[in-house]
């Protein structure tokens, strides 16, 4: 009978500098009984060496045969759970790993999202200033004042919540504004959202592979959506 409460789902391309420490922090701070399923997207380094020779208890190593890019290496981690609680968690060892228990407690009381916030007391983002950063700022401002979504930190991809959101939504994203997608369609559904605070570290082994230039774009499509949904009540009312 398995007896895990969530499954912490880790997308990894080329992660070999951080990888390992990333699990063992994530053994060492969290106490509920979780599974970590981590995704290789087909990398070029050793990072598949590396997680199967890990002896952590409940990890489990899943091989893309082919690269699938991020959203649909977590795509098929959630699939590969065996508990109807998510969180994905990023390979290079940023986030705060400290707060995993509590964010399922929340879960436990009745939320069905708990967001992980660098933009409220408490949190904060640790890092130099870049175009990403500033981005990251605007778009979960601006998505927070337009739908009233309760966290001021939607572009995070720090997020536990229940599994059960995924198959009332269709997944368009193609990169990491899926972050955005998933909180604000599962808001605007009438899911339980809640936040609390986080501090983000910037990551000190490998490259990001967040893209400027193709990001933009689809975060701001998030932002629109947020816009023409909050419309769209506001004509009902």
């Amino acid at each position: 009978m398995n007896d895990q409460k969530f499954s912490i789902v880790i997308p990894a391309y080329n992660e070999a500098g951080s990888i390992e420490k990333t699990l063992s922090r994530i053994t060492e701070k969290v106490s509920t009984p979780h599974e970590i399923i981590v995704v290789n997207d087909c990398s070029t380094d050793k990072t598949s060496e590396i997680v199967a020779k890990l002896e952590i208890p409940n990890l489990r190593l899943v091989n893309n045969e082919k690269n699938k890019g991020f959203v649909k290496s977590l795509l098929v981690g959630f699939s590969k759970s065996e508990t109807r609680i998510l969180l994905p968690v990023m390979a290079d060892n940023c986030d705060e790993y400290d707060i995993i228990d509590e964010m399922y407690r929340l879960i436990e009381k009745g939320y069905d999202m708990v967001s992980g916030s660098r933009y409220i007391k408490g949190g904060k983002r640790i890092s130099t200033f870049s175009t990403k950063s500033f981005f990251s700022r605007f778009v979960s401002l601006s998505v927070h004042i337009i739908s009233g979504i309760p966290t001021h930190d939607i572009s995070n991809s720090f997020k536990m919540f229940r599994k059960e959101i995924l198959s009332k939504i269709e997944i368009e994203s193609k990169g990491f504004e899926l972050s955005v997608e998933i909180p604000i369609k599962a808001f605007y559904l009438g899911y339980k959202i809640t936040e609390i605070p986080t501090i983000w570290l910037d990551r000190e082994a490998d490259e990001s592979k967040f893209n400027n230039l193709v990001q933009v774009p689809r975060y701001f499509k998030w932002i629109r959506f947020a816009i023409l949904e909050r419309l769209k009540i506001s004509k009902k009312t």
